[in-house]
């Protein structure tokens, strides 16, 4: 038979591929190489923080299983903790008197067997406000490492799709190779040889390899990684740290339990789920995937997270991969408090269309949804007005803070059960300890999987048992923050935008028609009753999650009225205020006694004054009730609470108000700050550069003006 390809063809082909898999083999290589360098880091950091609880550990605990070691004569030759032992030489222990060379190999060898267990449950945490040398080691081969991903990642894909046909090919090409090989060929090896060239000529195309290669040959140009490079990128996108450092270091990361606490049955079927995530714009944390496929899998569930922990992004992620398998319509039910937010979030992290429904105009946002699809965004109290058609079917319902329908008979209740019967999926979200109020958790997942809830109902006193937790696994799912959040910095800082409500938009209307830039940062908070207040109504429930967790809440404000409003609406769970009129012998004292307080306390302070100088660990959730106008000012005022002592994970929410100055104030301060990242020296002069100055704030308000005028008209 006649050839289609000459043998230089062929063997061109051949080196095309030898060629490919040699640079495959370098980058194997290199990969390898990163990850022992992150494996060493991460050992070097363990070691670091076992000889640190080593220190801790009294000497005394070698005979805790009476092993007859002479800890007094090791106490009184200077050996005080586990941490001085591991650091000794054996010979400088022989030297005690009463202590044999045998009986120092003795004592070092149950040191060890301490400083193992202490090293394997080692977790490692990283922060960039603490970039001492080991964690600098770490992030930086880090760094190198997430470079080179994108060329791992499809080389991977390529030998798993190519791999088999290339060496196929290959070896049946052998004939195409040379004349006389072809001329001896038989007709049927002559054939096949034909067809292998046609293989290879596709695969090894320049088209089909030029994303390949390019990647490839990127890897070589990456130069060497410097810890300000390094550094400066995990700022950005810690979390694509944390899930790298995670796949190679699991047991250093979070909690290495797959499973997450489910059974194993309902485990196994959340494992089976494969995630379309194209269109979401953050990076999960494995916890949090783990989350969007039980929610996937079980199709009508109650996720129940501790505050901080994402409930929100694992919801927009479930609906973008329901999205990308086709389905449409998504409602999410929210408190008033939290609307704006949600639009936000959904907009922020995917690309899914959101449409706010609430107001005036809720009747045509609805029409628009229908006609449009995406996410409808709306509140308890506007469920009334979804009058959706028969047959018309919502593809997943998110009901957030679903305890606000723990009572059956309230109308909002009715009105949300209703919108989940035109639902195929149900999502409850709810950051409180349903465990602890067995009713409402019950009266919840009879809406969502009444079998289950017949199941628990006579069960209800075991809430805590592990036959309950087996029971209510299919459909109620809980993580708190101290089992999957091991290896973060303790501090979660948010933006919670409110919408006005009517009273509190005309106060603050009248506020920018007389320029009055003090009144208008004051919006929200300086209507006559903050039950007119979006501001307080989010802060009411801020606190009420605080207190469910068992957490002290400190907020500041720049404005005395302000601290007096929060004051008096908070009644007797609030604390005397810390204002400037207040001696600095009483501030402390009034500290202390807020030390002493009960959980769900809070302390309100101008952030003048109690922003500065006082340590207020017992606090754990931070509420900042407008923007400063300076940067600095906010983070003395966290480091209040997040500092050297701090037991706990500290929660930081700033209050805003949409479409005001204080989405101004955030937006220049941000372009500030990137300004200073970029040019200024990290000191104290370049810092005061901050802040918002008169030009600035005069910008602010005549911006602002127009905007509300253009509003009325």
């Amino acid at each position: 038979m006649a050839r289609n390809y000459s043998g230089g063809e062929v063997k061109q082909l051949q080196r095309t591929y030898q060629e490919l898999y040699a640079k495959f083999r370098q980058l194997d290589s290199l990969a390898q190489r990163c990850r022992s360098e992150i494996q060493t880091a991460s050992s070097k950091i363990a070691a670091e923080d076992s000889m640190s609880i080593l220190s801790a550990i009294p000497v005394e605990e070698l005979n805790r299983e009476k092993k007859g070691i002479r800890v007094k004569a090791l106490h009184d030759a200077g050996f005080h903790t586990i941490g001085d032992i591991v650091k000794a030489n054996p010979v400088k222990i022989s030297a005690i008197n009463g202590i044999s060379p045998e009986g120092a190999q003795e004592i070092k060898k149950a040191a060890a067997q301490i400083a193992d267990t202490a090293q394997k449950g080692a977790k490692i945490r990283l922060s960039a406000d603490d970039q001492n040398p080991s964690a600098t080691a770490l992030v930086t081969a880090l760094y190198k490492y997430k470079r080179i991903v994108p060329a791992v990642t499809m080389a991977d894909d390529f030998r798993q799709t190519y791999d088999d046909d290339l060496k196929q090919a290959l070896t049946a090409s052998k004939p195409a190779t040379g004349g006389l090989r072809w001329l001896f060929a038989s007709s049927s090896k002559k054939e096949a040889a034909d067809a292998a060239c046609a293989t290879l000529m596709q695969i090894l195309s320049q088209e089909n390899l030029a994303p390949l290669t390019a990647a490839l040959d990127a890897t070589k140009r990456l130069g060497v990684a410097t810890s300000r490079d390094a550094w400066d990128d995990f700022s950005r996108d810690s979390i694509a740290y944390i899930n790298l450092l995670e796949g190679i270091e699991p047991e250093r990361v979070g909690n290495v339990e797959e499973m997450y606490g489910l059974p194993e049955d309902v485990a196994q079927s959340v494992a089976a789920v494969s995630l379309d995530l194209s269109g979401l714009r953050c990076t999960l944390r494995r916890y949090q995937e783990w989350g969007v496929k039980y929610v996937v899998a079980r199709r009508r569930v109650l996720l129940g997270d501790e505050m901080g922990l994402g409930k929100t992004v694992q919801a927009i992620a479930v609906m973008v991969h329901l999205r990308n398998e086709g389905a449409t319509h998504f409602v999410v039910v929210c408190p008033a408090s939290v609307l704006t937010n949600w639009c936000r979030e959904i907009g922020k992290h995917s690309d899914l269309t959101v449409t706010k429904v609430h107001g005036s105009g809720k009747e045509n946002a609805i029409r628009h949804w229908i006609s449009e699809g995406g996410v409808a965004v709306t509140t308890y109290e506007t469920t009334a007005v979804f009058d959706l058609e028969g047959g018309f079917t919502i593809d997943m319902l998110t009901v957030d803070e679903a305890h606000y329908i723990k009572n059956p008979s309230a109308q909002r209740t009715v009105n949300v059960k209703r919108l989940c019967e035109s639902a195929q999926r149900l999502l409850f979200m709810t950051g409180t300890a349903l465990e602890n109020r067995v009713g409402e958790m019950a009266t919840l997942i009879t809406i969502l999987n009444p079998s289950v809830a017949a199941d628990i109902r006579p069960m209800l006193s075991l809430s805590s048992a592990p036959q309950f937790r087996e029971a209510v696994a299919p459909v109620y799912y809980r993580r708190k923050r101290e089992d999957v959040l091991t290896e973060l910095p303790e501090l979660v800082e948010s933006c919670e935008w409110c919408d006005l409500l009517p009273e509190e938009k005309r106060i603050y209307r009248e506020a920018i028609a007389e320029q009055n830039f003090m009144a208008a940062r004051r919006v929200s908070w300086n209507v006559d009753d903050l039950n007119a207040s979006s501001k307080a109504r989010r802060l009411l429930e801020i606190v009420a999650d605080a207190r469910e967790q068992e957490r002290k809440v400190l907020i500041f404000s720049f404005f005395l009225d302000t601290v007096s409003k929060i004051v008096s609406l908070l009644g007797e769970s609030c604390m005397e205020p810390i204002t400037g009129s207040v001696s600095p012998a009483r501030r402390q004292e009034i500290i202390d006694e807020f030390d002493r307080a009960p959980s769900g306390s809070a302390l309100v302070a101008q952030i003048q004054s109690g922003g500065t100088g006082l340590n207020i660990q017992s606090a754990s959730v931070v509420i900042m009730c407008e923007p400063q106008l300076k940067p600095s000012i906010e983070n003395q005022a966290i480091s209040r609470a997040y500092r050297m002592g701090q037991a706990r994970s500290v929660l930081v929410y700033r209050l805003l108000c949409d479409d005001t100055v204080d989405e101004r104030i955030m937006e220049i301060l941000k372009q500030k700050q990137k300004e200073f990242d970029a040019f200024a020296d990290d000191s104290k002069a370049a810092d005061d550069t901050l802040e918002l100055d008169k030009a600035s704030i005069t910008d602010i308000m005549q911006a602002e003006q127009k905007v509300q005028e253009a509003a009325v008209s």
